[in-house]
């Protein structure tokens, strides 16, 4: 396993220059995460490798997959697949700590539908994940790169989408969420130029569809308590 944190990289095609999903950060690991990272990663953790992953052979069972890029402390996650055994979920984070919190969630809960690849996230994709094999995808709250001239750094470009929309099965989903309307913005214009994708809405979702539940985080609540915005953005693969 790596110790990084997750950011974005530029958008120039894929094929010539390849996009890191984080940038190299340091962490601190508590002593509760290391125990989880000791006990459990053997049994939730899935190493990186150059092949294609078999869902039925890593989940023993057959049932949707969603991956999600990024999962931080991975609150969402343990959330969402605790409300949804029937799904099964690959998180994808490459922050030593974050990995060591999920963990230690899956175990508390337990939560056997869950795995963890800590590894950057496309080069998962590329060489860990099928053609049309994901009936979703969560991409939430990405590094927004704030400034201007940081703007290319931004994970959701069109090369990735792209990538993205390929790993999707027919009907599935991809969804986003930011707190920087600036980005909301522009993933809505990527993700609407890319063809294999349509709008689930005239604009942008709702936290709580139809399609999926995604629970309020800490930091989301502390920031909308302060007035700040929060955009969520779900297309599918026609």
């Amino acid at each position: 396993m790596q110790d990084h944190l997750p950011a974005e990289s530029g958008g120039e095609d894929l094929r010539q220059r390849r996009i890191r999903s984080y940038v190299t950060r340091a962490g601190r690991v508590s002593n509760a995460q290391q125990r989880s990272l000791e006990q459990l990663w053997p049994i939730y953790g899935i190493e990186y490798q150059d092949a294609p992953l078999d869902f039925t052979a890593v989940f023993g069972r057959t049932a949707p997959t969603v991956f999600e890029i990024g999962f931080g402390m991975g609150e969402t996650t343990a959330a969402i697949a605790a409300a949804r055994p029937d799904v099964n979920f690959i998180g994808v984070e490459v922050h030593t700590p974050g990995v060591g919190a999920l963990l230690k969630m899956i175990g508390a809960a337990p939560l056997s539908n869950v795995r963890i690849i800590s590894h950057d996230a496309v080069e998962v994709l590329e060489h860990m994940i099928k053609p049309a094999s994901l009936a979703g995808v969560h991409v939430y709250f990405p590094d927004p790169w704030h400034k201007a001239r940081h703007h290319k750094r931004r994970l959701l470009q069109a090369p990735l989408v792209a990538l993205l929309a390929s790993r999707l099965a027919p009907g599935g989903y991809l969804h986003c969420a930011t707190d920087w309307e600036n980005y909301a913005e522009q993933m809505l214009e990527v993700l609407g130029a890319e063809p294999l994708l349509v709008n689930t809405s005239t604009a942008y979702s709702g936290r709580s569809n139809d399609i999926i539940e995604r629970p309020k985080t800490k930091f989301e609540a502390r920031g909308l308590r302060l007035g700040h915005g929060v955009w969520d953005v779900i297309f599918r693969k026609r």
